[in-house]
């Protein structure tokens, strides 16, 4: 018998997955969230999919809609960006709304917002993105609790996941499940396919493993996701987890017969095929959110020259996968598991082990959590800068008292240019800073209120922020300026406690807001937005040189958001002082010159970054001219950093990297380097 709770406790949760389904009872919404008190479920049935249209259309959209059931529209007190107003419209099922979508478009009736998620607008719509406040009585459904006529508001509640890595072992072509690994802080179980004893065996490290056999793939599945449901883990970890591991999970699975209930509530996994590839697929696994490694540490801008498990995990955890030749290790594990499986479960379970080493070591799960608090994108969402923007910007659009363009009424046709790259002065030069402008377009962004609201309010005003291309900015009706003065305030914290996966993903997202608006797939695409940032850069770069050398030093180039100092003979213990004193000068000049020019606040900053003691310019191949985005220089600490150069390029071989690192190295010291040439090419 269900335990009922009438009493509306508050109870702190997070958003683990969401998913939208039809029935006959119309459009239906499910969020599981993880808490202090366990799993919890909201499931919304008997729900609306809702778009917009110009209130002009009302008579026509009833016409085409009137021998249907299941919508409805109501007025508002919205307008488009053309300022016509607009009413909503409402069909009892999101794939009535698609259909629908169609039609009306053929009749030139635009739907506006109609690509949004029923899910994604419940939430959005709450400010609701990870953290959350519920207040709800509750239903006692054994391992989780149904949530019952909720009233949730945003929170900054951070989780505590229960999470597990896991790891399966096939054949070659993944045609026979050998065993399946998993392993977190309290477990560490190999199930594996065999007529052997359940035993315990231990790693080279010590590590016990507990070994349980099974005499076929049914029965594995079976203990497999028997041993999930107890262990009742909010995530699951792994390497290329969805694409392979699930993947043949669900392959192996469907070939025995057995359902693959990974799910909360015994619920089956979701697949979704990529639009791009039919070898990518999507997994959501209700009331548990599946992390991939790869994925993961790709959105959190890490590089590597392969993204590997073993390349990876050497080059971090300076361990690796215990098979000697990794690239054949197809053949090894089909041995080791005819021949000796206690050696295949240490080794599968070691492939556990590290993938949680690596997710523990770079705090990959607390990445994933701060970048869906800060944006509303789902835990494994792994790309959606056009989404996130969507998430945090509508709802506070529709505040303003505006519904968003649809896609295909954009009429931009001008593409605006990239970041400014200054002609380079080559040569070998001593003492060279480089002054970084502290994330320029965010700062242009917020400076000038580059924004898609005071695009449309600047136009009708009489003292505008000027801009360029025809753009004109309001100077007190915008969204994303205040949205990056949050983010900003936010990452300066995370940067004051240490917070280094906090202050990279807040980095990433105040730099996509750029990128976003410069993509022709963002419904707020406008060639005066990103021409107004990326144009102002262009002058904030050349007015900075400029200055800089008005006040008697060099500029050999720039980049972008960046530009490098000539210093010269000077001595190494004043180089800190004339750069911090370079920058401050400009950072006064450019706040007088914007409240002059602009009448505008200036968020511009400029800081000293780096000190190169020498610094390597070349030429481009068969000219005389510098290159750009092509340099090397030595450090303080006599250490070589190189930028676009072959040595950190992966298609360049192993010994050219590592001549051209020593190479650079001996000539930046003034050291003898004609033997070592000698000796590489004798070698």
């Amino acid at each position: 018998m269900t335990a009922v709770s009438e009493q509306k406790p508050s109870l702190n949760a997070f958003l683990l997955t969401r998913q939208w389904k039809e029935s006959n009872a119309g459009l239906e919404l499910i969020f599981w969230f993880a808490s202090d008190k366990g799993p919890l479920r909201l499931h919304l049935p008997r729900q609306e999919a809702v778009c917009f249209f110009p209130t002009s259309q009302t008579d026509e959209v009833r016409k085409i809609l009137n021998t249907q059931k299941g919508w409805r529209t109501k007025s508002t007190e919205l307008m488009d960006f053309n300022r016509e107003a607009v009413s909503a419209l409402y069909f009892s099922s999101q794939r009535q709304l698609f259909d629908n979508r169609d039609r009306l478009s053929i009749r030139d009736i635009q739907l506006l917002e109609a690509d949004i998620k029923p899910t994604d607008r419940f939430l959005m719509e709450r400010f609701i993105t990870g953290g959350v406040e519920i207040q709800a009585a509750q239903h006692d459904e054994g391992p989780y609790k149904n949530l019952i006529k909720p009233r949730l508001k945003p929170t900054d509640y951070r989780p505590t996941f229960n999470a597990i890595s896991i790891d399966i072992e096939t054949d070659y072509g993944a045609n026979q499940l050998y065993s399946i690994a998993l392993y977190s802080d309290s477990i560490a179980k190999v199930l594996m396919v065999g007529d052997g004893e359940s035993c315990e065996i231990y790693s080279k490290e010590k590590l016990p493993i507990e070994l349980r056999f099974f005499k076929d793939e049914k029965k594995l599945l079976q203990a497999f996701l028997w041993l999930i449901t107890e262990l009742d883990p909010d995530a699951l970890m792994g390497w290329n987890v969805v694409n392979f591991d699930l993947k043949c999970l669900q392959d192996f699975a469907d070939k025995a017969g057995v359902k693959l209930t990974l799910g909360r509530n015994n619920e089956l996994v979701s697949w979704r095929q990529s639009r791009d590839s039919d070898q990518r697929f999507y997994a959501l696994v209700p009331g548990r959110v599946v992390l991939d490694g790869i994925e993961l540490m790709r959105s959190a801008t890490y590089q590597f020259e392969n993204f590997s498990l073993e390349y990876v995990s050497r080059l971090l955890l300076k361990r690796g996968k215990l098979v000697e030749d990794v690239d054949q290790r197809g053949e090894e594990i089909s041995r080791q598991f005819q021949e000796d499986k206690q050696a295949l479960a240490i080794y599968n379970l070691e492939d556990c082990r590290l993938v949680w080493d690596i997710f523990e070591q770079e705090n990959l799960l607390g990445f994933a959590i701060e970048r869906s608090q800060l944006t509303g994108l789902e835990l494994d969402r792994y790309g959606g800068s056009v989404a996130a923007i969507d998430f945090l910007y509508l709802p506070r659009l529709h505040r303003k008292g505006f519904v968003a363009p649809a896609l295909d009424q954009l009429e931009s046709t001008n593409i605006s240019p990239g970041g400014y790259v200054m002609q380079s002065i080559p040569g070998i030069h001593d003492n060279v800073i480089v002054l970084d402008f502290k994330s320029l377009y965010p700062s242009i962004i917020r400076s000038f209120h580059v924004d898609p609201l005071a695009l449309i309010e600047g136009l009708d005003e009489d003292n505008p922020i000027e801009g360029y291309d025809g753009g004109l900015f309001s100077r007190d009706k915008y969204i994303l300026p205040d949205l990056i003065k949050y983010l900003w305030a936010a990452r300066d914290r995370a940067k004051a406690n240490g917070n280094a996966v906090l202050s990279q993903a807040i980095k990433i997202i105040m730099n996509s807001f750029y990128g976003v608006l410069g993509t022709i797939g963002c419904r707020f695409f406008d060639s005066r937005l990103v021409s107004s940032i990326t144009k102002r850069g262009h002058e904030i770069i050349i007015q900075s040189k400029e200055f800089i050398e008005k006040n008697g030093y060099q500029v050999i180039y720039g980049d972008t958001d960046s530009v490098f100092v000539l210093l010269g003979n000077v001595d190494k213990d004043s180089v800190a002082l004339i750069g911090d004193g370079i920058a401050k000068d400009l950072n006064v000049w450019w706040d007088d010159k914007l409240k002059n020019e602009h009448g505008i606040t200036s968020f511009l900053e400029i800081e000293f970054e780096t000190h190169y003691q020498k610094f390597l310019m070349p030429t481009v191949r068969g000219s005389d001219a510098g290159s750009k985005k092509r340099y090397a220089g030595l450090l303080a600490d006599n250490q070589v950093q190189f930028k676009g150069l072959e040595t950190v390029r992966s298609d360049w071989s192993p010994l050219a990297r590592e001549f051209q690192k020593v190479l650079y190295k001996k000539i930046f010291l003034d050291e003898p380097f004609d033997d070592y040439v000698k000796e590489v090419v004798k070698k």
